[in-house]
């Protein structure tokens, strides 16, 4: 078997489900696909969160410095930015199933090698340099593997829900990166704390491992692939013309849309304000107000929970409350997200103060993250382009995300004196970008639509 047939998306299976069966085996893989694509993609998450729990004991054992840390994750974030682009293209054609499994199987590689090799670093006697040079290839490398991730999983909501329900289980989804955050932070913050940054890695590891066996196991491709009909005759949905095209000719379709390119830019402004606190939260709490490695993840990483929260308000109440408009919760939550955030970044307050401001910040930026950066584009793009239009938002997207950890990590670095951090300018840096992320489309929204 080529390379192409492996990974290619599944032919129409010969053998059909029997008719009075079709119903219930539609239902049981639908939902089998979907909770293995969310279990899988989450587990993604705790392998790409590793260095955003391990700067401080990085910087502390002088292994590496903030500046050198914000270059290892540009690395990330720019291949990240390409792999999501071509990734999303790719994806459209593939077998979701494979491709996930592939992404996460190598990114818990990469975690396995970077442990082990903090753990033969003193009897090897790694330089700082060798250090820099290999955790930014392979990070890099991480980069490419975590943006074989979202495609599938999204592409998976297309193959499988009618319109109708998508809005609702496309909350659900788009809250794997809050839950994989949150494991994240708690989980690696303790073995961390515990056993020393090495063992992070290898944590994370583990995980993507378990994420590996989950792709396999649970996830189906297409409906016809399992010898059921199409989505739409299952759901009664109507196809419209523009679905009939080629898939590349689509492709074209959506890269030529000026609607996916206002979302993408948003949603660039959304990740600069979403990886700033996820990258660069911990060290923010420990060296600005003074936490302990294990409060400040377990502040960051509880808070992550209220965006799952958010995500899963985000498709209720747009979708029921709301009847389908987009703009009102995104204006609302919006104004509430750079509330709390100017809040945890310029109030003090202890523990309960500080995980209430991000928990707060984390619920509202939640619901503008899902609307924004996932419903907004999905409520006009055909199925089978789906991937492309997550690749135009996602090479935007985390170009800018690259671009923030540089920019951050060099503000950070350039306003210490004698030690102690100035985090002035970098947080004005994160709200102006918070700001911008949801005027942008509200805005632009219904010209756009029509």
């Amino acid at each position: 078997m080529s390379l192409y047939s492996h990974f290619r998306i599944s032919k129409p299976s010969a053998a059909k489900v029997p008719s009075g069966e079709v119903d219930a085996t539609y239902r049981r893989l639908r939902s089998r696909t979907f909770w293995g694509v969310t279990v899988a993609y989450t587990l993604y998450y705790v392998c790409r969160m590793t260095l955003g729990v391990v700067k401080q004991p990085l910087i502390d054992g002088g292994v590496l410095t903030a500046g050198q840390l914000g270059i290892i994750g540009s690395a990330f974030y720019f291949v990240y930015a390409v792999g999501k682009f071509l990734n999303g293209f790719i994806a459209d054609y593939c077998n979701i199933r494979r491709f996930m499994a592939v992404g996460i199987g190598i990114s818990a590689a990469v975690n396995l090698i970077l442990g082990l090799m903090g753990l033969l670093q003193g009897p090897l006697g790694f330089g700082s340099v060798v250090m820099l040079v290999t955790f930014t290839l392979l990070w890099g490398i991480n980069g490419w593997m975590q943006s074989m991730g979202s495609p599938p999983g999204t592409i998976s909501l297309s193959r499988w829900f009618p319109l109708s329900l998508r809005g609702r289980y496309y909350s659900i989804f788009s809250s794997t990166p809050q839950l994989g955050k949150a494991v994240s932070m708690m989980m690696t913050g303790f073995i961390v704390a515990a056993a020393g940054w090495q063992w992070g890695f290898l944590a994370a590891a583990v995980a993507g491992l378990m994420g590996l066996v989950v792709s396999l196991i649970f996830i189906a491709d297409t409906t016809e692939s399992q010898g059921l009909p199409s989505v739409q005759e299952l759901s009664g949905e109507e196809t419209r013309p523009i679905d009939k095209k080629p898939t590349r000719e689509l492709q074209k379709w959506v890269f030529r849309h000026p609607g996916i390119w206002v979302i993408a830019i948003s949603t660039a402004f959304l990740y600069v304000t979403q990886h700033a606190v996820s990258d660069w939260g911990v060290l923010f709490l420990q060296k600005q107000k003074g936490f302990s490695l294990e409060g400040a993840t377990q502040v960051i990483g509880l808070a992550e929970i209220f965006g799952v929260a958010g995500n899963l308000a985000a498709g209720w109440i747009s979708d029921v409350l709301l009847k389908g408009n987009r703009v009102k919760p995104v204006v609302g939550s919006g104004i509430l997200a750079v509330c709390s955030l100017a809040a945890f970044l310029f109030l003090g307050g202890g523990f309960w103060g500080n995980m209430a401001f991000v928990a707060l910040f984390s619920f509202a930026f939640s619901v503008v993250f899902c609307i924004v950066a996932g419903l907004m584009a999905l409520d006009f793009v055909p199925r089978k382009a789906t991937g492309a239009a997550l690749g135009i938002v996602g090479i935007s997207s985390y170009a800018a995300a690259g671009l923030q950890s540089v920019v951050s990590g060099f503000l950070i670095e350039g306003n210490t004196v004698a030690g102690a951090y100035n985090f002035a300018p970098v947080s004005i840096f994160w709200i102006a970008a918070c700001l911008l992320a949801f005027t942008l489309p509200v805005i632009g929204w219904k010209y756009l639509r029509k």
